[in-house]
């Protein structure tokens, strides 16, 4: 099984890293396209166009079967176009874990930390009615300007980062918030900076996991064996921080390289 994953950057590595845990047997081609991120702050015409770019190179260059749409933003404004061009792919696309927050929720009041393009996409605001009906919960949007620029230059614990943070969850914990949906495959990278302004009693929702195990059971539903090794290749379209690769990874046994899309 040949497999492709792509984000605007190091966020999609945290989907990766729940891959790897689970998921055996494959090949799995990572595209960071760090040379047009962030995604959360383009069009949604640029961001569909790029998707489109990256699924026909991991198809031409390495004859992808499954795709990840590692990325709330780019799930928003193409998952639906990816899965009508590429019916022959399995495309598994990211949403903000909404309903695991509404279930979980002892305070019905749960904060969805996310991109400015996410949070006004057709997509969340389908989800969000479509959930309403479970429980009657009061939703804490914060759209989080310039995070993902933060956590693609490695700035994870800086007084910059922790101050925007700060800054974004004071109201949420004022309003006795004790459920956050990391809305973003990068913000899963700051959970211990949220936890140290939030206190350890927070519960955080990111999608890695259940991605995972989405591909997994599509996978084998189309013949997939999961024994033997996951190798895992990384390509970036622009800049991008090693040092973070391996340490969302904890692989060293990974090739990086660039490539032009």
């Amino acid at each position: 099984m040949k497999v492709g994953v792509f984000d605007s950057g190091l966020g999609g590595l945290t989907v990766v890293s729940s891959i790897q845990k689970i998921f055996k047997g494959a090949q799995l081609f990572y595209i960071a396209d760090t040379a047009y991120a962030p995604y959360g702050e383009k069009t949604p015409e640029e961001i569909l166009n790029r998707c489109d770019s990256i699924t026909s190179y991991l198809l031409e260059n390495h004859g992808i079967e499954a795709l990840i749409v590692a990325c709330n933003t780019a799930t928003s404004a193409a998952i639906k176009h990816l899965r009508e061009k590429f019916p022959f792919l399995i495309v598994i696309g990211t949403e903000p874990g909404v309903k695991p927050a509404i279930l979980n929720t002892k305070t019905s009041n749960i904060g969805i930390l996310a991109t400015p393009r996410t949070l006004k996409g057709d997509k969340y605001q389908l989800l969000v009615n479509e959930l309403s009906s479970i429980k009657k919960v009061q939703l804490h949007e914060q759209a989080c300007v310039g995070l993902v620029e933060q956590i693609e230059k490695g700035e994870i614990d800086t007084k910059k980062t922790f101050d925007m943070l700060e800054k974004w969850l004071t109201p949420m914990k004022n309003d006795n918030v004790d459920t956050i949906v990391l809305g973003c495959t990068h913000y899963p990278l700051i959970d211990s900076v949220i936890k140290r302004i939030m206190g350890d009693n927070i519960t955080l929702i990111e999608t890695g996991d259940a991605i995972a195990n989405r591909l997994k059971l599509l996978s084998e539903e189309k013949g997939h064996i999961n024994e033997g090794p996951l190798n895992i290749n990384v390509c970036h379209t622009g800049i991008i921080n090693r040092f973070m690769i391996d340490k969302i990874l904890n692989n060293k046994n990974i090739e990086v390289r660039k490539c032009k899309i």
